[in-house]
């Protein structure tokens, strides 16, 4: 299974031994690196990733209050000089913490546990969800759905045996959907991959209806399908 993740760090040195870092191991897979925490902040907010590789201390925005208010269940391995962030760290329920400078087997011990954590999630996490309508809350096989459609102030999940309009918003199907299963693939679609007919440069076939893939989730979008 592919990781998706990011890095968050203001130090260039730092930052190129992480990248490096990362590059040697074959199941991570990088999607980008910011040099401070409100880009990063913005970027979250519309890429749901599995882990976040965190300086605490970045510009404008510090690693330890983009944990706090950003929206986001990744794993999160903290990237200091200061042992006295150790106790915030864990407060937090980060997954790691490495202390600069750290070495590349030191590196591969905080992958450890996030392989470990994000395989457990996989075998955990329930198979359905409870989607909120006008009446009732609906319960949906997540085999079940096809793709979700934004219109307006609406979602409408199609499934394979009807279809579900809601007022939901796609951040929190974003949160209660797994990302490998059923993932955001333009501002208006999120869709499930293993429903997916064929794939062509801008358009996603499933049942019979062509989805478009904006250039803001591609890079994400192919991360997933290629995994390995």
């Amino acid at each position: 299974m592919k990781i998706s993740c990011i890095i968050v760090e203001d130090e260039p040195l730092a930052m190129e031994r992480a990248k490096e870092y990362v590059g040697k191991l074959p199941y991570l897979h990088l999607l980008e690196t910011f040099d401070n925490g409100a880009d990063a902040m913005v970027y979250l907010r519309l890429h749901p990733v599995q882990l976040i590789l965190l300086d605490i201390n970045i510009p404008g925005i510090s690693g330890i209050q983009l944990l706090e208010t950003a929206n986001t269940r990744c794993e999160v391995v903290l990237i200091t000089a200061y042992e006295k962030y150790a106790l915030k760290g864990y407060e937090l329920n980060v997954t790691d913490y490495l202390l600069k400078p750290y070495t590349f087997d030191r590196f591969v011990q905080a992958m450890d546990k996030v392989q470990y954590n994000l395989q457990r999630q996989a075998t955990t996490a329930p198979d359905y969800i409870f989607i909120k309508t006008s009446w009732r809350l609906e319960k949906v096989a997540l085999e079940d759905i096809l793709y979700i459609e934004g219109r307006r102030d609406y979602r409408k999940v199609y499934t394979q045996q009807k279809q579900i309009m809601t007022l939901q918003p796609f951040g929190w199907f974003e949160q209660e959907l797994p990302p490998q299963q059923i993932c955001r693939v333009h501002k208006s679609y999120m869709v499930a991959i293993a429903k997916i007919d064929s794939i062509e440069k801008d358009g996603i076939l499933i049942a019979g209806i062509t989805i478009p893939v904006s250039e803001t989730y591609r890079k994400q979008f192919y991360a997933l399908i290629t995994r390995g």
